[in-house]
């Protein structure tokens, strides 16, 4: 696995790169923006496009056939984690590269367990990012400084199972009905369908799930959903077929 280097050497020269077509995914159009000027500057890389939800992303992705997908997690459609199976589904060759201001282990361990190609930090130098760029399209993966020192420290913990199974029985069945189908990116209308409920009645049992469960967003409901087996890391639910 690539990790980051010092910053000489982390520029690999033009001449022993492939022409790289990124695609750029982040709900903050300043952030878009400002890397597709930092990117573009660099003569093997091309920015093909860029997206702001969950759903232009796959729209994107399945038009230009991107060589490196740089995705957030924070999605406001759909978490950028469940994203991940999609995008490799629309454009098989395309690379994943999370680029993420979100450092806990267990958002890495869904991730990684997702097969995206790597995860770099928001406040990684524009050195580390090239070079995580350049690596995942060669077909390698690639963490960032700050996760490789913390996997060499030993510091990634396990999974706390306990904590997690106490937590979900807290919620109702129908609520984890909904905690599930928010995991796979179900939009609340396509859950109110499947469920047979209002959508209304869908968005109060999403509150309610997520206050019990201490959870802020799309993100982490993906998260816990992986880490209480309730949904797979390729994005199915627990006992379906893929």
């Amino acid at each position: 696995m690539a990790a980051a280097a010092d910053t000489v050497g982390m520029t690999s020269r033009v001449g022993e790169q492939a022409h790289v077509r990124l695609a750029i995914v982040d709900d903050h159009i300043i952030l878009r923006q400002g890397l597709r000027a930092l990117l573009e500057i660099e003569p093997d890389l091309d920015v093909v496009g860029e997206a702001g939800t969950a759903k232009d992303a796959v729209d994107l992705v399945r038009r230009t056939q991107p060589s490196v997908v740089l995705s957030d997690i924070a999605l406001p459609d759909q978490s950028g984690l469940a994203l991940i199976g999609q995008l490799q589904l629309c454009c098989p060759g395309a690379r994943i590269l999370m680029l993420t201001a979100y450092c806990s282990e267990d958002y890495i361990r869904v991730a990684l367990s997702s097969h995206a190609d790597g995860y770099i930090l928001k406040d990684a130098s524009r050195a580390e990012l090239l070079y995580a760029i350049r690596a995942v399209a060669r077909g390698e993966k690639f963490l960032c400084a700050a996760i490789t020192s913390r996997l060499m420290s030993g510091l990634m913990a396990t999974d706390d199972g306990t904590r997690a199974g106490g937590a979900i029985a807290s919620i109702t069945g129908r609520e984890r009905e909904v905690l599930t189908r928010i995991a796979l990116g179900l939009p609340n209308k396509v859950i109110a369908k499947e469920l047979d409920l209002a959508v209304k009645t869908v968005e109060k049992h999403r509150s309610n799930l997520m206050r019990k469960l201490s959870l802020h967003n799309s993100a982490e409901v993906t998260m816990y959903a992986v880490r209480t087996g309730m949904v797979s890391a390729d994005g199915t639910a627990a006992g379906q077929p893929k």
